[in-house]
């Protein structure tokens, strides 16, 4: 197989263990995939940004190919049983390949407003897992306890630390992939970075014997690479992930699923609502075949449906939506933004929506993004020298040193534009 990728130019998958992206890519539950967009809503804000999780899948089993080319070209310093072989490749591309294959539709926004529901990690291992579908059946059909071992992967589990790592750790496929397509489609510059030189800087950190070691960043060549690739994830969420208008629209959804789950619990009937909604409402489990239904198609056409919904809110925000009537917002900085600050100012918008008409719950929101773009992780990725002991990135690189723990933080109300005179004046002074 061989397609033609805008951000990595030709990918192919041909060799016999890489057969497994083939053969999963005709399962049902892939195939979903082409109708969940990667980032939700962010074309509100980033037009191009139409983009779908099925084409994220193809670049992350496409990183992981690389991967473990560049693996195989250095194992020959550890031994045999810690080497990549075919199977355990296989296994890898297919986890790559699969790993957000239970993701929900509008990106995270499902999970978040429904109460009760799993997140799409979640869903991933039941796909894998369960017998019914085509994604286990594909893989059974290689060998019976292939999806067990996917469905470690996919955890960030497996014997071989740096083939968890790579599925699921500081520098994985995942996100090697994702701000690369992000940054294209958005048509920003920001996530950029040298992934060749990068993959290329790659070493096995030294480990204890019997133990399977760790990979490495080459000190001398790759430590303004991946210095990049980190700086690239802030920037991406400073830039686009966080953006104003995309936090804005996700909370308006976000207030639409809450509304309609409310009012579903309370016995009314909305038209055009998907099962898995209907059963998460009632506090119900959700079969995996009626979550498999949802998509951002199935979504948008139930929220055109609730148009006309009795609920005057519900039937409002739903309208907003579909004609990108978008809430504004209000970022707090300082003392506003401390737990204390944001309480306060959240009351006072609320009770100006009060004062003039509107249901608080639905007219008025905080929102609180946060993200910590490199420092926290149990076992950080380390930097080899041709002389002395591993060390840390934080310990080699003095930007990362300075970005070690620290928390990107926006704290916004999002309130509707009727209101932003008022609450503006109240709040910015």
């Amino acid at each position: 197989m061989i397609l033609r990728d805008p951000v990595h130019g030709l990918v192919s998958f041909e060799t016999d263990e890489e057969n497994v992206v083939e053969l999963l890519m005709d399962t049902p539950e892939v195939q979903r995939l082409r109708r969940v967009r990667q980032l939700g809503v962010t074309s509100l804000a980033f037009p191009g940004a139409e983009h779908t999780r099925f084409a994220h899948a193809v670049g992350a089993a496409h990183v992981m190919k690389l991967l473990l080319a560049r693996l195989r070209a250095i194992q020959e310093e550890i031994p045999f049983w810690q080497q990549v072989t075919t199977d355990r490749a296989r296994d890898a591309l297919a986890a790559a390949f699969l790993h957000d294959v239970g993701h929900g539709p509008l990106s995270h926004l499902f999970e978040d407003a429904v109460p009760g529901t799993p997140h799409h990690e979640v869903w991933t291992e039941r796909v894998v897992l369960d017998p019914g579908t085509g994604v286990h059946k594909c893989l059974s059909s290689l060998d019976p306890a292939m999806p067990e071992r996917v469905a470690a992967l996919v955890r960030g589990e497996h014997p071989l630390p740096y083939l968890a790592k790579a599925v699921s750790g500081t520098f994985d496929v995942d996100r090697c992939d994702y701000l690369l397509r992000d940054a294209h489609a958005t048509g920003v510059r920001y996530g950029v970075y040298d992934l060749d030189w990068l993959l290329r800087s790659l070493r096995f950190a030294p480990a204890k014997e019997n133990t399977a070691p760790a990979l490495a960043i080459d000190g001398a060549k790759g430590l303004p690479a991946i210095e990049a690739f980190l700086l690239a994830r802030l920037f991406m969420f400073q830039q686009v992930y966080l953006h104003k208008a995309t936090r804005s629209a996700e909370w308006m959804i976000r207030a639409v699923l809450a509304r309609a789950s409310s009012r579903i619990m309370d016995g009314d009937r909305l038209p055009l609502t998907p099962r898995a909604i209907e059963h998460a409402s009632h506090g119900e489990n959700i079969a995996l075949g009626d979550y498999l239904e949802l998509d951002d198609a199935v979504l948008t056409v139930a929220m055109h449906a609730w148009e006309d919904a009795k609920d005057p809110v519900l039937a409002d925000l739903s309208r907003r939506v579909r004609s990108r009537q978008l809430f504004k917002t209000l970022e707090l900085f300082g003392e506003q933004a401390s737990l204390s600050g944001r309480e306060q100012a959240y009351e006072e918008a609320r009770a100006i929506a009060v004062a003039r008409g509107l249901d608080p719950d639905g007219y008025v929101g905080l929102d609180v993004a946060t993200n910590t773009p490199f420092g926290g992780e149990p076992d950080p990725l380390l930097v080899v020298f041709a002389k002395g002991p591993p060390r840390h990135l934080s310990d080699v690189s003095f930007l990362l040193a300075r970005l070690a723990g620290q928390v990107l933080s926006r704290v916004r109300l999002i309130f509707a534009p009727e209101l932003r005179e008022d609450i503006t004046r109240a709040i910015a002074g």
